[in-house]
Parts: structure tokens; sequence; C-alpha cells
């Protein structure tokens, strides 16, 4: 049975930029799934968090990066709310090295969990739009997928794949009244920033050279997520929508 309230599932969304958009999305009244790969106790303060504002939360423990977790995951969706209206792209990893010391699994892992994951989510979450009359999907993109970020071959390339196939996904489920799109930030202070062996030069050159004046903050790629999934966005499809101050109009 297809319930009335509208889903949202999101997809690494036990902390950062994930919770964040879960919470805003709660606040809206959508009920949330909040998807986890390793961190549990996160996941279910996450968790905690939206149902206090009046919504259901329902966690779900799945690597995005295989397709047979993502098939679980949608089934325990199906089984909990019987809809999905948004979905939100959010789960990410990646190996950070040098292009000459990388090796296949690093780069297998990479794209399994940034590229391959959206394609395969969004195949199952298009089914369930359907049957409500369409729904929004948005991927979370970075500025390596169009320049140059030491050590971020793997990721760089897995999210430049992810742009391309959002502009795929945007024409095929067009039909669908399926709108969707993209959102690429620049360096924003979370916890997977700390995994950067460059961290504290990728935060100094936000600082210092991002033309808005400050670097950008959660809140920011939330609200351009926020419009995307909105009807004010219903004619915007395939695009990248880059929010970094101006920092990549500059070399």
């Amino acid at each position: 049975m297809i319930q009335e309230q509208k889903v949202a599932l999101i997809t690494g969304s036990s902390r950062g930029i994930g919770k964040a958009i879960s919470i805003r999305l709660a606040k809206q009244g959508y009920n949330i799934v909040i998807n986890y790969a390793r961190s549990k106790n996160a996941a279910l303060e996450t968790a905690a968090e939206i149902e206090a504002l009046g919504v259901k939360a329902l966690v779900v423990k799945a690597n995005v990066g295989k397709p047979e977790k993502i098939k679980e995951l949608f089934a325990q969706i199906d089984e909990e709310f019987g809809r999905l209206d948004i979905f939100v792209n959010n789960a990410a990893s990646g190996v950070l090295r040098p292009i000459m010391e990388l090796e296949e699994s690093h780069w297998d892992w990479t794209m399994d969990i940034n590229s391959k994951a959206l394609l395969f989510c969004a195949q199952e979450a298009a089914k369930r739009m359907e049957k409500t009359g369409g729904g929004f999907i948005v991927s979370i993109s970075s500025l390596g997928s169009i320049r140059y970020l030491k050590n971020y071959t793997t990721v760089g390339v897995s999210k430049a794949a992810l742009e391309a196939l959002t502009r795929y996904l945007a024409v095929e489920l067009a039909p669908k009244n399926i709108i969707v799109n993209a959102v690429s930030g620049g360096a924003v202070d979370t916890e997977a920033l700390k995994h950067f062996p460059n961290r504290d030069e990728l935060l100094e050159d936000a600082i210092s050279n991002t033309p808005a004046g400050r670097m950008v903050e959660i809140e920011d790629m939330v609200d351009a997520v926020e419009f995307l999934v909105s009807k004010k966005a219903s004619m915007v499809r395939g695009q990248t929508l880059i929010v970094d101050g101006g920092r990549s109009l500059l070399v």
C-alpha cells in the first residue's frame, strides 16, 4: 500500500552534509530513510533528531557500492513506506593517493561507491517514483570532477562519471516526471575532509581565494539541494550546480 506522506532517501546520511539534508527535508514533512555503511551510532542519533521533528525515520545499513545491498535497501523502503519521492545520492568514498600509487582495488572501490551506486540506486528509485507520478534525484559532486586536485584522481574521475550519468538519467527519466541534477561543492570542512592528507592546504585555499569572502558551509550545500528537489527547479534538468563562492572561476 502506498502511503500519503512523502519519503526521501539520503545515502550516507548519518553525518555531515547527508545528515543536514535529512534534517532539512524532515522539517518539510518528509519521512526520511537514513543510510549508512559503518556509523551505526551516528545514524541512530540522526534518526532520533529527525523523529523529534514529528516524522518517521528508517535506518538502513547498506554499502551502496554493492548492487545486491541496494536491492535490500529498497526492499526495506517498500516494506516501511511503500513509496519514494526524493533520492539524494550523497554517500561517497575514495582512495586519496598520487596516480602512480593507485591500485586496481582503489579504483574499483571508489568508482563503485561514487558512480555505480548512482546508476543502480536511480534505477530502483525511478521504479518507485513512477508509481506516484514522479520525483527528484540529486547527487553530491565536487570540483575535482572538472579541475585537478592533489591526490584526488580516483574521486575526481568518479565524480566526473557521476555528473555525466546525471545528464543521461535526466533525459531518460524525464518522461517519468523524474528530475535529475547534481550539486558540486567547494571545500567544506566536514569529517570527510579530515581524511585528506592536504586538508590544511585545501582549507587555507578556500578561505583565502574564494571571491565570496568565505568558504562554503554545509548549509550552503543543503540550500542548493533544497532548491533542486522543489517545484521551482522543474525546468532544471541534468545540470551540476556549482556551489563554491566563485572559487572555480579563479586559477
